[in-house]
């Protein structure tokens, strides 16, 4: 997917749906690669995904610990497709369209599976963090954020969800979502329209439930991997790529020279570490490592007396020609309030004359906060 987010730039989708792996390639794992090109033929870059695992055909054996690579985890990227009849040309997704689920065989959406309370279930695979077929789950729109209600997860054999099974949840494996303040209600494609489906118990066997086409779904697992960048007012003649991803940070040091080391990848000496809107001292160490003079605080603030608060700016990577590298990073300078036990008899030493409370008190404790601050503590969060 390319997304302009340019004003009076439509909003580009392109899909590819006919790749496949032969069966002389014995290859276990692969990525795509991406080359993106403006209409002038101006190249942007080359932009990879994560490993994807080779998946021939889905397991009919129970899981194990051995194998849980290929379990479906809680809180994991998730999309579901329903094919009639094993039909590729069948195949149509659950999506997410301006807030409505939709089934859509053009686009599909990433949900990210979250598991609720499991009365019935009891395994070593749900201490762990994997779903299991009879427990509660939601699925959530990575993008948007819409909810489906509570459902449970239950196995499919045969166009009958099986009530009784409590095995781990595999990659491909077929099942349905059974709601869960409606038992009889299952989550089902009716031409565009998402609908429940209203089911009936087996006759023969009544831990077996009676479903239709269209309330059966595959589930696999699924990464989504984004690259923002910025032009700024500058024209990039040169690609964008190879893109630089932080992993991680570390603070050496404090006071009025505190060093920010910034771990990841595809580092190179043209990159600048910037906090907020101030350019950092940066030096290159190694494509997965630069080291940068974290600026002072008083760039940030208008006066010293406003250093009582704690501040938080964003961190991102600027190259030479102007080029601006968002990142999810940010960096927190968090004033020292523990005072000497000198200054706090000082200032706690009551009233002045005539009852008023302040004055020349509160400036020693001001005056101390400000030296304070200069031994300040630093902080590093990471947002989602």
């Amino acid at each position: 997917q390319v997304w302009h987010h340019s004003v009076g730039l439509p909003q580009m989708f392109a899909c590819s749906k006919s790749l496949f792996i032969s069966d002389q390639d014995k290859r276990k794992h692969f990525c795509l690669l991406l080359q993106l090109f403006l209409g002038n033929r101006q190249e942007v870059g080359s932009f990879h995904s994560r490993m994807i695992k080779v998946i021939s055909k889905p397991s009919q054996k129970r899981q194990s610990m051995k194998n849980a690579d290929l379990c479906i985890s809680a809180s994991s990227r998730v999309a579901l497709f329903n094919r009639l009849r094993s039909q590729t040309v069948s195949t149509r997704y659950l999506s997410v369209d301006r807030g409505a689920f939709i089934v859509s065989a053009r686009q599909w959406t990433a949900f990210t599976i979250t598991m609720g309370k499991c009365a019935r279930v009891s395994c070593v695979f749900t201490r762990v963090g994997f779903i299991c077929y009879g427990c509660v789950v939601q699925l959530v729109c990575t993008e948007s954020g819409v909810t489906l209600p509570p459902m449970v997860i239950r196995k499919v054999n045969k166009q009958h969800a099986i009530l009784d099974v409590d095995e781990p949840v595999s990659q491909l494996h077929k099942c349905a979502f059974q709601f869960r303040d409606d038992p009889h209600a299952y989550l089902c494609l009716s031409n565009d329209s998402i609908i429940q489906y209203q089911a009936l118990s087996s006759v023969r066997d009544p831990s077996r439930v009676v479903l239709n086409d269209g309330s059966c779904w595959t589930i696999i697992g699924v990464e989504a991997v984004e690259y923002t960048f910025n032009q700024g007012v500058a024209c990039i003649q040169t690609p964008v790529t190879p893109f630089p991803v932080i992993s991680g940070l570390e603070v050496n040091g404090g006071g009025h020279v505190a060093m920010l080391e910034i771990h990841g990848e595809n580092f190179n000496p043209h990159l600048k570490v910037w906090f907020g809107n101030n350019e950092a001292e940066t030096m290159f160490k190694s494509p997965k490592s630069l080291l940068c003079v974290v600026p002072d605080i008083a760039v940030f603030t208008d006066g010293w007396r406003c250093l009582r608060r704690v501040i938080t700016v964003p961190l991102s990577l600027i190259r030479l020609d102007g080029l601006i590298y968002r990142t999810s990073f940010s960096f927190t300078y968090s004033p020292e309030l523990h005072l000497p036990s000198s200054v706090l008899r000082a200032v706690g030493g009551g009233r002045r004359e005539g009852g008023t409370e302040g004055g020349q008190e509160e400036d020693v404790l001001l005056e101390t906060i400000h030296q304070e601050f200069t031994r300040a503590n630093f902080h590093l969060f990471m947002q989602s």
